[in-house]
């Protein structure tokens, strides 16, 4: 788990946000008020929600950031993680205690944590599923 997980609060431009990711190399921020986690925001979203929707740097990022957001807590396990992550398709688990956003839990922790590379790979499988395009 990676802890002391950089965040933006809901009036952080998607400029702002943009360049936090890139610095950070990272594809998903945290948005958090008085450190309560309260949604993510991920460069998908800035793309997706943002720029084909015809916002730009300046917009404030509550009008894109994903509220409905799967977490686990500082007792969830490596293999609770995984089943988590597989279920719902998602390559990073925010870890909350008390409503505080307290780490981060990515595919590559996983990857690289005490669990078999086997379990790590049927998770990347799982949360890899391929979508049909729509029409």
């Amino acid at each position: 788990m990676t802890s002391n997980v950089e965040t933006c609060n809901l009036k952080s431009s998607c400029g702002e946000v943009a360049n936090k990711m890139k610095s950070l190399d990272v594809g998903v921020i945290p948005i958090c008020e008085d450190d309560k986690l309260i949604g993510l925001i991920t460069d998908r979203d800035l793309v997706i929600n943002g720029l084909a929707s015809n916002f730009n740097a300046n917009t404030q990022i509550s009008e894109m950031i994903t509220t409905d957001v799967i977490t686990g807590t500082k007792h969830t396990s490596v293999e609770q993680a995984m089943e988590i992550m597989s279920q719902y398709q998602i390559r990073r688990l925010p870890i909350i205690e008390d409503g505080k956003l307290i780490g981060m839990v990515s595919l590559g922790d996983l990857a690289v944590s005490n669990a078999s590379n086997k379990e790590a790979g049927k998770a990347l499988e799982d949360i890899s599923v391929s979508a049909e395009p729509t029409k």
